[in-house]
């Protein structure tokens, strides 16, 4: 079966007994080097066209051609996975949905989370708790350490390792990018949305991204901007959700007291200052 035609994680070769493993946890599978760069030559040709109709303003389309780009990443490589979904995430923004908006880029975020958890030493052949490794074969040397690789006596060694350190650093990078990208737009998205949970997610979001040093100028005049702009609306939609909340108590309480001739507005509620409870009567 060709690379291309076979979906992320399944396995090369056919299991001979498969009635065996009927009660047993399925288990990821790794592509080799070659069937792996394939399908993300696939993936890398999809964005592109995906990247292309953005540009020209055509986001539906573009957001079919990023769920193809998707189909043919592994499923066990987490950043490709987050770039495509911060950019689905972003033509949704385009679109004015920001539910979906919302919605991709925290996929993204998760997948990204995912990518930056330790994970155990395994011997050769094994992947972790997950049955992840989070990252192509080519790559997988440069992010199993915590940029910390010991350097050898041997000056061969000691390039090869100094390399591994680049690309490790490099790597870390571009995860903060895409990060900060996803939560820019998620935090655009939930400001969009409106309501006390999606206003304070916002907040918190725009706050986590005030600690990026390298943000670009213009995103960090949004960040600052929002974080004063935010906790007004923040207190106007939980003060309209809570009136709310209690209109439709009441009605409640009044369908139950109706017939005993009551209603809620033959009870009062007056505060202990003391404590902060509440004490109820009935009306005079």
């Amino acid at each position: 079966m060709p690379a291309s035609r076979r979906k992320s994680g399944e396995a090369t070769d056919p299991d001979p007994n498969p009635g065996e493993k009927d009660n047993q946890a399925p288990s990821a599978t790794r592509f080799s080097p070659e069937e792996e760069a394939a399908l993300l030559a696939e993936s890398h040709a999809e964005k592109a066209a995906a990247n292309e109709l953005f540009r020209v303003a055509q986001y539906s389309q573009a957001i079919s051609t990023y769920d193809r780009a998707l189909a043919s990443v592994p499923n066990y490589l987490e950043y490709e996975i987050a770039v495509l979904k911060s950019n689905i995430s972003a033509c949704h923004l385009k679109l004015s949905d920001w539910k979906a908006a919302a919605d991709e880029a925290t996929k993204s975020i998760e997948a990204l989370d995912r990518l930056e958890k330790p994970a155990p030493i395994a011997t050769k052949g094994t992947l972790n708790e997950e049955g992840r490794t989070g990252v192509s074969s080519a790559d997988n040397d440069a992010t199993k350490h915590d940029g910390v690789i010991e350097l050898a006596d041997d000056d061969e060694d000691e390039v090869e390792a100094l390399k591994k350190i680049e690309k490790n650093d490099r790597r870390k990078e571009d995860i903060k990018r895409i990060r900060a990208k996803a939560l820019m737009r998620r935090a655009r998205a939930r400001s969009e949305q409106g309501g006390w949970g999606n206003l304070q997610g916002a907040l918190e979001d725009y706050q986590t991204l005030s600690s990026y040093p390298s943000l670009p100028t213009s995103d960090t005049k949004v960040v600052n901007t929002a974080i004063h702009t935010l906790p007004p609306r923040i207190n106007a939609a939980k003060e309209k959700e809570m009136a709310e909340m209690m209109g439709k108590l009441k009605e409640l309480g009044n369908g139950i007291l109706k017939p005993f001739g009551l209603s809620t507005d033959s009870f009062k509620f007056e505060k202990d200052e003391k404590t902060g409870g509440y004490s109820m009567g009935m009306n005079n």
